[in-house]
Parts: structure tokens; sequence; C-alpha cells
């Protein structure tokens, strides 16, 4: 009888997913998410499942592993390099928390611009009187500019979604030509002096790093909010705290920080108008049935040496992937 394969997952799975995953190899899920953890149980598993971020160096610990497949759709968490030098398949589930994201992108602008649940609380804890005078200072999407930073999947389904909600959208690619019908190509410059709101949702590159740094939030219109989807290091912290606390900007949305998780003492747990939440965009019940059922589909057919649906790296597959 040939043995099962072993697969390590990072981090628990759907939990309807997870059980016929189960049945069907040899699964371990990794107690922690630390990188002495990571490299100790990858050393003698043929699957991984990419939930947390993997040390650089963690394909030196393991010479049996035959397939990765990120739960989800960012790439920044795998070392990319590495794993092609070791000719290991990376496969992602693109696609899978589009409707997730985008959901999250309009609930943080409305959060931003018609604070509902703040108006809840005053109205709960100071009586009527005082809460109805909060609405004076509220402000509808319609007629709002909205600037989409990194114009893919998700960009260009938030460029539908905002257009339907009467914004006119601005959007920075690297490629210009594939822009969505009715979203106006913008510079960098044009997009953050001109958007009322500016969402980033582009990958982490060496492009993209600091893409939102001081002197651009400057440049930002008074009032403007600001979003992030896409990854911590994309924005200068320090120059959004500042801009919020002088009052330059009217809010900010942060899912995803520069350290994760978010410290305890970091200084944008006190920041003014700030929306926080830990990295949880992409989340919903659905979205993560939809990842987790890509990314089993994708690990079984890789370690059947079959043909998986989205590999990343398809330079590095010989004639057999097959751990058999």
């Amino acid at each position: 009888m040939t043995a099962k394969p072993r697969v390590l997952l990072t981090n628990p799975i759907h939990p309807d997913i997870q059980p016929a995953l189960a049945a069907q190899v040899d699964l371990v899920v990794a107690p922690d998410t630390s990188a002495d953890t990571l490299r100790r149980y990858v050393a003698d598993v043929h699957g991984l499942v990419v939930r947390a971020q993997l040390p650089a160096d963690i394909f030196d610990h393991a010479p049996h592993l035959r397939a990765v497949v990120r739960h989800g759709v960012g790439l920044d968490m795998i070392p990319m390099d590495a794993a092609n030098q070791h000719r290991i398949p990376v496969a992602n589930v693109p696609g899978s928390n589009t409707s997730a994201v985008v959901e999250y992108c309009v609930a943080a602008m409305l959060n931003l611009r018609r604070p509902l649940a703040a108006i809840d609380a005053r109205l709960r804890h100071a009586g009527w009187s005082a809460a109805r005078p909060l609405a004076d200072h509220t402000a509808e999407l319609d007629g709002m500019t909205c600037g989409i930073v990194g114009v893919g999947a998700i960009g260009g389904r938030l460029a539908q979604t905002a257009a339907g909600l009467g914004m006119s959208v601005l959007g920075l690619t690297r490629r210009p030509e594939s822009l969505p019908p009715g979203v106006q190509p913008a510079t960098r410059e044009a997009l953050f002096a001109n958007a009322d709101i500016i969402v980033l949702c582009c990958p982490l590159t060496d492009e993209t790093r600091g893409l939102a740094n001081a002197d651009m939030i400057n440049s930002m219109k008074p009032g403007a909010i600001l979003i992030n989807v896409s990854r911590g290091p994309v924005v200068q912290t320090a120059a959004l705290l500042d801009a919020l606390r002088r009052g330059h900007l009217g809010g900010a949305a942060l899912d995803v920080h520069d350290i994760q998780p978010l410290p305890a003492d970091s200084p944008a747990l006190d920041a003014p108008n700030l929306l926080l939440t830990p990295h949880i965009a992409g989340i919903t019940d659905s979205s993560m049935r939809r990842m987790s059922e890509g990314a089993v589909a994708n690990l079984l057919a890789l370690l059947r040496g079959d043909a998986a649906s989205n590999i990343v790296n398809p330079h590095v597959l010989t004639s057999s992937q097959s751990i058999s």
C-alpha cells in the first residue's frame, strides 16, 4: 500500500474542508507560526498550505516538499526565489476573496464617511438631541472621486462598485490599457491629489513599497481618506498617523500593518479617525470556503503529479511531480 502524502497547514483551514483533506493525506497543523516551528515541521512533509509568513530559508529544511499552495492570492508570504531554486511548484487561488475585499473597502468608506455605529452609541448614551447633530458632519459617497492603486481583480471589481455608487474612478496600474471602462488612468501624483477616497490594493513589490509616502499623503485633499488592503509597507505609517493627528485627512482604514500582529504599544492604536482591523478584509465564511476548496484541489493535483490550476511558477515542473 502506498503511504499517504504528509501535508502541513501553517494554520487551520475552513472547518468543512479540513476533514476532507485529512481523509486523503497525513495532515499536520503547525502548533504556531514561528519561523523555528515551521522549519521543524516542514522537514518531513510533501505538501504545504500557506496562511502565514514563511521564513526565507524554509525550503532548505524541506527535502521532501513537492507542492506549496497559498491559501489565498498574495505570494509575499512565500519566498518565491527560493521555491524556484528548489524547483518547488507554487500555486494560489486567485479570485477567491475578491468579493470579500471589495465589500470590506465599501464598508470602510461608509464607516468613515457616515459612521452609523458612532451615532448609535451617542444616541444610546447621550440621547436623541446629542446624536442627531452628528449627521451634519457625515458625507455621501455619490459624487466623490475614488482613486484605486492596483486595478487587478480586486481593484477592477471595486471600480465597478464605486461607479455604481455614483463615484468617479481614477486608476493607477502598470497596464493602463487594461483598465475597466469608465476608469480614468492617472499618475500617482494626480491620483493622490484629486481623489476623495484612495484605496490601496496593489501587491507589495520594490516599486510599491512606501508608495504612500509623506509627500503623497500631504498632497491629498484636506479631509480625504485612505484605505489600505494591500500590505502594510505600501504606506509610510508614521506619515499617515501624522496627517490624521494634524487633521489633514478625514480618516483612514488599515487592515494591514508594518508589524503583524499589531503590537500593543503601536502608535496607531490611539490615532484619531483611524479604523483598524487585523488583516481580515479577505476573510468571510464564504471566502474561507472558496480559498480552502481551491487550495486543497491544487495541492492534491500537484501531489498526484497532475496539472494543477493556477501554478505561478510552471517552469519548475518536471515530467512528474508525484511523490510516489
